[in-house]
């Protein structure tokens, strides 16, 4: 079960938008993500990689905390906003609460539950 300062040590990292480095050092090597209901994408070197994929799309991305963290055992939810600046200009807003297991001090398991017309689709 994770600490509040480890959650807000989590947070803090990602506020500073290194998003790679928040997940090489923020979760467990065998942890998962999964956008709304889609099938997770497993292991954290495959997170990585398509996390710099995702980021090398966009010029870049600034990062807002917008609520939470809530923490219940092992369980966290965070509400984030991610504004990205889109290659040849302008910007793209995106709101999404990421629910989260925690095992130990490192994120195992995680569900990002958002409205995919944000992204215009």
């Amino acid at each position: 079960m994770p600490s509040r300062e480890t959650v807000d040590a989590f947070v803090a990292r990602v506020l500073t938008e290194d998003h790679v480095g928040a997940i090489r050092d923020w979760y467990h090597a065998d942890a998962w993500m999964q956008e709304n209901q889609a099938e997770p994408r497993r292991g954290r070197e495959l997170l990585m990689s398509q996390e710099a994929t995702t980021l090398g799309r966009v010029d870049g991305v600034k990062t807002e905390l917008v609520g939470g963290p809530l923490i219940d055992g092992d369980r966290v939810a965070v509400r984030w906003r991610f504004t990205f600046q889109l290659k040849g200009g302008g910007t793209m807003s995106m709101e999404e609460v990421a629910w989260q297991t925690w095992r130990g001090d490192r994120i195992a398991e995680e569900t990002f539950f958002y409205d995919p017309r944000q992204r215009g689709g």
